[in-house]
């Protein structure tokens, strides 16, 4: 099944609203946000299928206005299911100068047999925002699918003002590289990554809460760096897909005051 997916939002007074969605089912769009004199705009992307399909090919495009604040939410956690050939998801986001955009997906369960490929482009120009998370998992852990699908690529680029300055390179190939291995996954089960950027972060004062924070999580490793342009990125392994999900949204939470005391970020509970 091809899906596609068309976001535009636009600033009136100051609030963020819908100028333009289109999609195709399965998807759907609502938006969930509670208090409309908020800045944010908050729109959950629903989906009526149970998860990715074989050969399924999403095509997704975001683009938000001058000023705009939005956050997208997903509904629940994106299942990969068994698959003979591939499925693919293509995202591409577009931010106009003074926007900010935070999205934090829950996290992907790849079945056994499943083959996915991503591919993430999102452009920024002058003084953008940018909350990115991802969080993917081993499998059904208690099903005994640990890592028993067959691939999992992920690329993330982000463009300032048409320049490349981050590429994010996710690829997991079991049946290949033998993923406990040094360097590989060691042992552990759950990764995910966080990338936030703004000129406003200070970013050497947030890398010491943020390290303060997860030296007390319990069964995890993690790495906190600066950026290449001003900002944050986290990596995380661990064991567990809520309580890496979790860690993800406490930080983006520390970091939205740096980049706009007026936008605050809502949480969603999952739906499993």
């Amino acid at each position: 099944m091809i899906a596609e997916l068309h976001i535009q939002t636009a600033l009136r007074n100051e609030v963020t609203f819908l100028k333009k969605a289109y999609y195709s089912p399965p998807f759907k769009v609502a938006d969930i946000t509670e208090d409309k004199k908020e800045k944010t705009l908050h729109l959950m992307i629903m989906n009526s299928s149970p998860g990715v399909l074989d050969e399924d090919k999403y095509q997704m495009k975001i683009e938000l206005s001058k000023g705009c604040a939005f956050q997208l939410h997903t509904q629940s956690y994106q299942r990969l299911f068994a698959m003979k050939k591939s499925a693919s998801q293509i995202l591409e986001v577009r931010q106009a100068p003074d926007s900010f955009f935070c999205f934090l997906p829950h996290p992907v369960v790849p079945h056994e047999t499943s083959r996915f490929s991503a591919s993430n482009k999102i452009f920024l120009t002058d003084n953008c925002s940018l909350v990115w998370g991802e969080v993917l998992t081993c499998g059904r852990k208690l099903n005994g699918e640990v890592f028993k699908f067959s691939k999992y690529h992920s690329v993330t680029e982000i463009f300032i003002n048409d320049k490349l300055v981050i590429k994010e390179n996710l690829s997991i190939n079991p049946s290949v590289i033998n993923v406990n291995a040094i360097g590989q996954m060691e042992g552990y089960t759950h990764q995910a990554t966080l990338i936030c950027l703004n000129d406003k972060i200070s970013s050497d004062h947030l890398i010491k809460k943020i390290i303060e924070y997860l030296s007390v999580q319990p069964e995890i490793i993690f790495g906190v760096t600066t950026a290449p342009v001003n900002g944050l990125i986290v990596r995380l392994l661990g064991q567990k897909a809520e309580q890496l999900y979790d860690c993800l949204k406490w930080i983006s939470m520390q970091v939205l005051p740096s980049i706009s005391p007026k936008t605050k970020l809502k949480n969603t509970a999952a739906i499993v």
